[in-house]
């Protein structure tokens, strides 16, 4: 076990292929956090986007009249 471990800390060639699949690893791994966080960020927007629009429509009922909102509403409404 000895000798085998010493071999293969001894060889230059496959210490460099191991730092060589670290480093993909690390890589790849650095590579798939930062997709997370890209899509994260990309439904926080969508989300934010979605709920001002929301708060506008809600705005817009509230300024109506409450005969008139329910005439706009019962449109929506199925039967």
């Amino acid at each position: 076990m000895t000798g085998v471990l010493a071999f293969l800390l001894g060889s230059p060639t496959i210490l460099a292929i191991g730092a060589a699949i670290i480093g993909a690893l690390g890589f790849g791994f650095k590579q798939r956090l930062a997709g997370v966080k890209a899509e994260r960020a990309k439904q926080a927007t969508a989300e934010a986007v979605a709920r001002d629009i929301a708060d506008q429509v809600q705005n817009d009922i509230g300024a109506l009249p409450a005969d008139q909102a329910r005439r706009e509403l019962k449109s929506w409404a199925r039967d």
